[in-house]
């Protein structure tokens, strides 16, 4: 938590006297970590002279916070309506199943989190999920399998895709 406290100074230091800037800090906190962890939200609430409890309501408030860990990978799998109707709940499913995970959660190695979207606005790409920042559209079982199976080939030859 040393190196946490003291990249924590630093985004508190970049927001001090500055009103309402609670939101930031978290962002700041967020971007830097990955996740709000108690510990975060805790010293934050302590420097800024808030309780702990005032920190989490406004972090809880805002569907942008996460208070777990995410993947390396984020895998955002739209259920927008064309993809609903393209087929997303087989993809769902699959994707599931190879990675042993629900929506919401991380892989045990940490490199893959399975989010469920509203809409990421490829509906001409339909069904389409996106990995971190890369698009994948007109999907099916297997193509989506392949691409999975090279993020992890990627990643045992120490490459990022």
């Amino acid at each position: 938590m040393e190196t946490n406290k003291a990249k924590l100074d630093q985004i508190l230091k970049e927001y001090s006297g500055i009103k309402g800037a609670l939101i930031p800090i978290l962002q700041k906190t967020q971007e830097s970590f990955g996740y709000l962890s108690q510990e975060s939200m805790g010293y934050i609430a302590n420097s800024l002279k808030m309780s702990a409890a005032d920190i989490y309501g406004v972090a809880t408030f805002y569907t942008q916070f996460r208070f777990t860990p995410v993947g390396k990978y984020v895998i955002k799998v739209c259920h927008g309506t064309a993809c609903h109707v393209g087929g997303i709940k087989i993809l769902d499913a699959m994707l599931e199943s190879k990675l042993d995970i629900k929506p919401g959660e991380t892989t045990k190695d940490g490199l893959f989190s399975i989010q469920q979207v509203a809409c990421l606005g490829c509906c001409s790409l339909a069904p389409v999920v996106m990995i971190s920042d890369k698009t994948y559209g007109k999907l099916t079982n297997d193509k989506l399998g392949k691409i999975i199976d090279q993020y992890y080939t990627a990643e045992k030859e120490g490459k990022t895709l």
